[in-house]
């Protein structure tokens, strides 16, 4: 019996499990893929939004704000490549000026420092590739950009380092309410538990629904994005945004943190989980960016993907218990700002859970990751860390100068890696310009070698992405 269950593993879960961490609680996390941040977290735009655009006094707009202000912090403690870039929202017309000003507005209800509005010819000066048709942009300096996929792994490895159980390639079949807990039936057999918590992004209704009268509807918003190689970072210093609407906040160009360009999404309503790219899509997401940067060479682009947003049929979060189900938290329709408000979120739910439970807190909590990073290391440490150990001198990615060291290292932590998309996604093996073609075969010998396993049995990532099948000539 735990005291909480967390259903699913993405920026959301993870942050929930975080923070549930801090107290002596048994907590269990379960998450249906073979690793964490396998849906929108993965797949994003990986903005810390400053919170100019949630309507002020909705809970969307309170938590960005404080989530905003708790990354920069657990993004220092927790080894997370984090930049406070800033960024700008502009205008091309004078509909568009008066947007800023509501923006600006809003902005400033929620307490988002630093707001300003900049002529054309101002935001230039900052930004010298805007479009000449820019003649207006609010400027929001407390914007960032952070590595969403290592975000969530800093804080799920936390989490796990501090007692929660963590079960991947496991997912809810179905639920029953006994006297005072809750009976979960899994594909890896039975969870009991006093309190749920729904973090199940596109499938939160579906979770939702298992456990209480329906309430609410998730409407999956597919986004698609060109990654360009590293040559285009000079494109943008801050995130460039347009005019947000109905449909999100736009198409945007934005340098990351790893140094390249990412420019995007498009937003499309698709059934399930549906992260196919489309020429149309992608044609959607070019013609709309050079509006803002006319200059962005799209000959440079190494990788289009797509993420599914959890949008629901609720203007704002929905987190809060459900009605009908006793001691069951939803924290569902997460999607833009979620990645930004997610540690906020964690302590949101803490405090709901309060009102129903006492929660002590340890007086041993661990809340500090490091990572060793070669490339981030002058030429003396480097000598000193190869002399150590050789394995740190073997390069396996030449594109972004990841060692074997490095990798192996993987294998050393709380949530080790099981594919070659999950060693990406822990060390950056595999994310430059050949996007693996060098170093993919090592990575998937040192994957087998690791696990005890055959190199016909490794995973490009998700379930059934065997990435060979067997040796030539048998």
């Amino acid at each position: 019996m735990f005291d909480v269950v967390v259903i699913g593993c993405g920026i959301v879960g993870s942050a929930i499990a975080y923070e549930l961490s801090k107290y002596k609680l048994s907590v269990c996390v379960i998450e249906k893929e073979n690793d964490v941040s396998m849906g929108a977290t993965k797949a994003n735009s990986a903005i810390i939004h400053a919170g100019y655009d949630p309507v002020p006094g909705s809970l969307m707009a309170k938590l960005n704000v404080r989530g905003a202000h708790l990354a920069k912090e657990l993004a220092q403690k927790l080894d997370v490549p984090y930049d406070n870039c800033g960024a700008f929202v502009l205008a091309f017309r004078d509909e568009d000026v008066k947007l800023l000003k509501e923006l600006k507005r809003r902005g400033d209800a929620n307490g988002v420092p630093g707001l300003e509005i900049l002529t054309g010819d101002e935001a230039r000066k900052l930004e010298p590739t805007l479009s000449e048709n820019v003649v207006a942009a609010l400027n929001a300096p407390s914007s960032a950009i952070i590595s969403p996929w290592e975000y969530c792994l800093a804080l799920a490895e936390t989490a796990v380092k501090n007692g929660a159980e963590l079960k991947l390639e496991t997912e809810l079949i179905s639920a029953k309410r006994e006297k005072d807990y809750w009976s979960l039936k899994t594909n890896d057999g039975g969870i009991d538990a006093r309190f749920v918590i729904n973090a199940a992004g596109v499938s939160s209704d579906k979770v939702h629904d298992m456990m209480a009268p329906h309430s609410f509807d998730i409407i999956p918003s597919r986004g698609q994005y060109y990654l360009l190689d590293k040559c285009e970072c000079q494109r943008a210093k801050r995130t460039i945004f347009q005019c947000p609407n109905e449909l999100g906040k736009g198409v945007l160009v934005s340098p990351t943190v790893h140094g390249n360009l990412i420019v995007g999404p498009d937003s499309e309503i698709v059934e399930g989980e549906n992260k196919d790219t489309t020429a149309a899509g992608l044609a959607f997401v070019k013609e709309k960016s050079v509006l803002s940067v006319p200059s962005i060479d799209f000959r440079n682009s190494i990788r289009n993907f797509a993420g599914v947003r959890a949008r629901s049929t609720s203007s704002d979060f929905i987190i809060s218990y459900a009605d009908g189900a006793e001691n069951f938290i939803d924290a569902a329709g997460i999607c833009s700002p979620g990645l930004s408000s997610a540690p906020a979120i964690g302590e949101y739910v803490v405090e709901l859970l309060k009102e129903k439970m006492t929660l002590e807190k340890k007086d041993n909590f661990i809340c500090e990751r490091k990572r060793t990073k070669l490339k981030a290391l002058n030429p003396e440490e480097r000598a000193k860390l190869i002399e150590k150990n050789p394995k740190y001198g073997h390069i396996i990615c030449r594109c972004e100068t990841i060692s074997e060291g490095e990798i192996l290292d993987t294998f050393n932590t709380p949530i080790a890696p099981r594919t070659v998309d999950g060693v990406k996604r822990r060390v950056g093996a595999g994310m430059g310009r050949c996007q693996g073609g060098f170093c993919g075969p090592n990575v998937v010998a040192i994957l087998a070698k690791a696990m005890s396993v055959k190199e016909t049995e490794i995973l490009q990532d998700g379930k059934g992405s065997y990435v060979l099948t067997n040796k030539i000539g048998e």
